[in-house]
């Protein structure tokens, strides 16, 4: 059983968090935060120690450091959250007093219920007090693969733009990960110069601990998270696809949304991150080789027997003084297109700039159409759980 103590500066943060645990935790006095753990035993009132202390001190972060800090020396048993909108930040401070998670204090009920079951695991202590109503259940996110059978057709404007939507949806809900690992563009589509690179996440402490993996993370204006490529394409050979698929594992353990940028065609990295995907999301242009170049990976992930029940077929480029119809493009991949994207002029000074479409928005009908791409994704718990394109479980490849 776990007894959780929240110390909150927000009414809204302490509401959801109210309902992520049932009503079942301690609430410490209104006031700033405690500053040593003689002080914070004595507003326990004699109720026996937390098995998990939520600190949301409202943006005075370093007493709530000292005091996890202080905590972890004297009752290493107990687990720190701390609430904070300055992860990239404080991460590595953070990280060095003990704190085993930092929540977005714009964390939904979902979040924080993820972050306390997470927390818990790390956690012992005597059995008594209070327990989570409804017990949560670990939580984990959905991987959403942008992939494509061949290069120039589009994928990283659409796997920018979607992660950038569903990030302005959900404040600290996603993470982009470029898996061209070569050539990838993640970091000028989105004009970041990034301190670290995918290198650093799958090697080194970043590949045992979130919250070290955390610290390693570029944080965009709208509140997205990217690893972007490295910037040695010799480099960037020496990374496995086990150590992808670990990434992807912690990730989706830390993000509601983690959308994944591949590289043109069924690369080792790729195939390790289809291994890990519930939403797969394939792209190609309005043109012969393009539609042909999807059909022909299609049968690839047949002969591969990669189950894709969760797919998305997107159609980039879609002009009809082309020659070409969607019927045509059906007929040819044996299956529907589900969105289009027009051929648009802003697309261009959009990539060039650094800033995706969906990030300052407009009234283009590529981005009416880039909108209702993030809104299958963003739809209701219930839309979600009934539709097609509702994540049903991980691609697996299944042997005959």
């Amino acid at each position: 059983m776990t007894r959780i103590v929240l110390s909150a500066s927000s009414t809204e943060f302490e509401q959801r968090f109210h309902e992520a645990t049932g009503g079942a935790f301690l609430l410490l006095p209104p006031g700033p935060v405690p500053i040593n753990p003689g002080q914070f035993v004595a507003m326990l009132h004699g109720a026996p120690l937390p098995d998990v202390v939520v600190l949301d001190p409202g943006g005075v972060v370093l007493p709530a450091l000292e005091l996890t800090e202080r905590l972890r020396d004297e009752f290493p048993l107990i687990a720190v959250i701390l609430v904070s909108d300055a992860e990239q930040e404080i991460g590595l401070a953070a990280l060095r007093a003990g704190v085993r998670d930092v929540l977005h204090p714009q964390s939904d009920v979902m979040a924080i219920r993820a972050a306390l079951d997470r927390a818990a695991t790390v956690a012992a202590s005597p059995s008594g007090g209070a327990t989570l109503s409804p017990t949560p259940t670990p939580v984990s996110g959905r991987v959403l693969s942008v992939v494509s059978p061949k290069g120039g057709v589009g994928k990283t404007t659409v796997a920018t733009n979607l992660a950038v939507g569903l990030a302005r949806a959900e404040p600290g809900s996603t993470v982009l990960v470029d898996l061209d690992v070569q050539f990838g563009d993640v970091a000028t589509a989105l004009n970041l110069t990034p301190d670290y690179s995918l290198l650093d996440t799958v090697r080194g402490p970043a590949s045992r601990d979130t919250m070290a993996l955390k610290t390693f993370l570029t944080l965009h204006p709208t509140g997205l998270y990217a690893i972007c490529a490295p910037e040695s394409p010799a480099a960037a050979d020496t990374i496995s696809g086990d150590e992808v698929s670990r990434l992807l594992e912690m990730l989706s353990s830390q993000f509601r949304y983690v959308v994944v940028d591949t590289a043109p065609g069924l690369s080792e990295h790729t195939l390790a991150a289809m291994d890990r995907t519930t939403d797969l999301i394939l792209i190609t242009s309005m043109d012969v080789l393009g539609v042909r170049g999807l059909r022909k990976e299609f049968d690839i992930l047949a002969e591969l027997d990669l189950e894709t029940d969760t797919r998305t077929v997107v159609i980039n480029f879609c002009d009809p003084r082309g020659g070409l119809t969607i019927a045509d493009v059906s007929s040819t991949i044996g299956t529907t297109v589900d969105h289009e994207l027009p051929v648009s002029p802003v697309v261009l000074p959009s990539l060039n700039q650094g800033v995706p479409l969906l990030q300052k928005s407009g009234r283009d009908p590529m981005v009416r159409k880039l909108e209702k791409i993030v809104a299958q994704f963003t739809a209701s718990e219930a839309t979600k759980n009934g539709g097609r394109h509702a994540g049903m479980g991980r691609l697996k490849r299944v042997r005959a």
